[in-house]
């Protein structure tokens, strides 16, 4: 991928590691709870995830496990990378929100180390680049794309690239008031986790959106090479509920995916990537 073509995106902040405040309560107080977090897991806010590591907003008592945050070291070519990946879905997103008639509001990416607070609770370096809607920040310790590589054998730029087009998937999803419907469709009473949940439809949404952005920024720059789209669809491929349930528990159980099996989210990221359209990209309607 020759990612020097993208535009670069001023929206990427490194952070200092003063937010990251006195530590992660796994204990009481006033944190999420286990209600919370399993709200939390479900809402589709992390790409590859531990929900435990994201948690309380404040206010602890019990037993707790403290984990500084540290400021990010961030290589410099690392951080171009980043900044040149974010560009290009400003660019994307931006043109096909003003075709709509719409203005697309710039994401910010936070770059952290260890641990950071955020608008959606304090979150560790375990729970994997992610999302919040609270404060329309993507969030990446830029370790996991290590972990990508050596856990999962999904390796490459466009891998990578992929991870951060997903979460800003989750951004234009709360632009388009996604994350509101799903929110309500929740109190309803609608099942979130499970093969047909609202939680793994909003995931591949996101897959898909990632796909169109794909497609898009192909279109302008041409910077994909031999092997890229493969190494996407790799990496897609190795981080289905059901290859990650089988790898950790050795067994699969639909009844808790939250994102989507390894050939839903290949799918629905090939049908963005070949289509370039949005309106390929309606997982909520009929069969995923």
């Amino acid at each position: 991928m020759d990612w020097q073509k993208g535009e670069r995106s001023r929206n990427v902040e490194v952070d200092s590691g003063r937010g990251g405040g006195g530590g992660f309560g796994f204990g009481g107080g006033r944190g999420m709870g286990i209600g919370g977090l399993i709200v939390l897991a479900i809402l589709g806010w992390v790409f590859f995830k531990d929900p435990t590591a994201l948690l309380d907003q404040g206010g602890q008592a019990g037993p707790t496990t403290t984990q500084v945050s540290e400021p990010a070291q961030v290589d410099p070519q690392q951080r171009d990378f980043v900044s040149a990946i974010l560009g290009s879905t400003e660019k994307t997103w931006g043109d096909i929100f003003a075709a709509n008639g719409r203005q697309y509001v710039d994401p910010t990416l936070d770059l952290f180390s260890g641990g950071v607070r955020t608008a959606c609770g304090l979150a560790s370096t375990a729970v994997g680049p992610f999302y919040c809607p609270g404060d329309q920040k993507v969030y990446l310790d830029l370790s996991f794309f290590q972990e990508l590589q050596d856990r999962f054998g999904a390796a490459g730029d466009f891998a990578r690239a992929y991870v951060i087009a997903h979460e800003v998937g989750h951004h234009v999803q709360k632009l388009l008031g996604v994350f509101d419907q799903v929110q309500q469709a929740r109190e309803r009473g609608a099942p979130m986790e499970g093969a047909n949940g609202l939680s793994v439809r909003q995931e591949l949404q996101a897959d898909c959106f990632a796909g169109v952005w794909a497609n898009r920024s192909e279109q302008r720059l041409h910077w994909l090479q031999a092997g890229d789209v493969e190494e996407a669809l790799n990496a897609a491929s190795k981080i289905g509920d059901d290859t990650l349930q089988r790898e950790t528990r050795g067994t699969v159980v639909p009844d808790s995916f939250t994102h989507g099996t390894s050939a839903q989210r290949v799918k629905w990221f090939k049908a963005g990537l070949e289509s370039g359209q949005v309106s390929r990209c309606d997982t909520f309607s009929g069969d995923i």
